[in-house]
């Protein structure tokens, strides 16, 4: 395994590093201060606006494409590390960068199956960092880990498509900046499983489209906000259809692997930055009459922090790996590994940050009880823990099966 980054993605690597030194580190008060001002919750701050200038200005920008043509052009190898990089401060560098999920999936999507008309209308500003975009797929009366049950309608009607049904958690859907969503509904509930659903464009401002509410995260808004939205009788044209009808699992598919790679990536930047707060917390506390860093507990939490980092962040390099190399269907068993893995360790590393730092770990005088509220959330998105795990021990039970005589 080569897990070496060539000289273009090591420049990238060192101009990133002095950018958030320089911008982004800085900007987060200021961040903080224009939101509150503001008294929205998913006010806009000016302040992302002047980092998404620097980034462009310094060529830090869609990073996370793999074509030359749309962004950096980097192996999921190369574009690894940097996302890591920008996990140190979550809320505020991936879009900088207009890295930020879920719109690196919804380009990503429309990359590889929208028409030149969505390619015009809506890729084009997205990389652009122009607009912003939602994916809608989970539904609140059906169990989304299984995406064969998601029941919104989609029946042809002369040159439209007719939409009507339910929508929540559907992230960014809050964005100031959001005027897309890609909705996943049913075509056809009587063909084979995994050929009813099919993926559209729908433009926010769709008459029918309706947002309800945003719902926080263990008391939390994001700024980007996950929606819930219902459709009612929205009619779009045929045009917005996705590849083709029946195609929708397929898009979903395609669409997760490398956005695995980003958010578990983010994830282990996350923990890095809890660690080096966990490691400051405890050598300026003193607790009878030395610093607590001296205590053998505090010394076992720092060291198995470093150790499920290391862990964590190899795994995700040898499947990001793999990805290059022999693509994501001979990946899936660390695909679907590295999405158990990391939010687990990453939770780790931040409670025990949390614990050190006392009551003050739960307030919103440190960003610890944040970041845990929005890694948490990992453990549920793209597919929760057990559907993961299910992937993984269905593999593993296949790989045996020619041997059952032996027993």
């Amino acid at each position: 395994m080569d897990f070496s980054m060539s000289p273009r993605a090591m420049e990238l690597e060192a101009n990133l590093l002095e950018f958030m030194e320089q911008s982004v580190y800085p900007a987060e008060a200021v961040y903080t201060a224009q939101t509150a001002e503001s008294g929205d919750p998913h006010f806009h701050p000016p302040v992302l606006e002047d980092l998404k200038a620097e980034a462009r200005k310094r060529g830090l920008w869609n990073l996370f494409h793999p074509h030359p043509e749309w962004g950096a052009g980097l192996t999921n190898v190369e574009y690894a590390p940097l996302a890591e990089i920008t996990g140190r401060s979550y809320f505020l560098a991936p879009e900088a960068l207009n890295c930020n999920a879920p719109d690196t999936g919804n380009i990503e999507v429309l990359t590889l199956f929208g028409s030149d008309e969505h390619k015009e209308k809506w890729l084009k500003p997205l990389l652009a960092g122009e607009v912003a975009s939602a994916f809608a797929m989970t539904e609140p009366a059906v169990a989304s880990s299984d995406a064969t049950n998601v029941e919104l309608r989609m029946e042809a009607d002369g040159d439209s498509y007719v939409l009507n049904g339910r929508k929540w958690w559907i992230s960014n859907a809050m964005h100031k900046n959001c005027k897309v969503l890609i909705v996943m509904g049913k075509t056809d509930p009587d063909a084979e499983p995994h050929r009813q659903q099919s993926m559209m464009v729908v433009p926010v401002d769709t008459p029918g489209v309706t947002i309800v509410r945003s719902l926080p995260v263990f008391g939390y808004h994001d700024r980007v906000g996950h929606a819930e939205i219902i459709f009612d009788n929205v009619r779009v044209r045929r045009t917005a259809l996705l590849a083709g009808e029946g195609d929708g699992f397929m898009i979903g598919q395609a669409r997760l692997g490398p956005g695995r790679i980003h958010h578990c990536m983010r994830g282990i930047g996350a923990a890095e930055r809890a660690l080096d707060l966990m490691v400051d917390r405890a050598q300026q506390r003193v607790t009878f009459g030395e610093p607590i860093a001296n205590r053998s507990n505090i010394q076992d939490w720092i060291a198995e922090s470093r150790i499920d980092i290391e862990m964590v962040r190899l795994l995700i390099l040898k499947t990001a790996w793999l990805m290059d190399t022999v693509g994501n269907k001979e990946a899936r068993t660390e695909i679907a590994a590295i999405k158990v893995a990391a939010p687990q360790a990453v939770l780790k590393v931040i409670d025990r940050a949390i614990q050190v730092h006392g009551a003050g770990g739960l307030s919103d005088d440190f960003p610890l009880a944040r970041m845990y509220a929005n890694e948490r959330t990992t453990r549920i998105a793209d597919g929760p823990d057990e559907v993961h795990k299910r992937v993984i021990a269905r593999r593993e039970l296949r790989r045996r099966l020619p041997d059952r005589h032996v027993a």
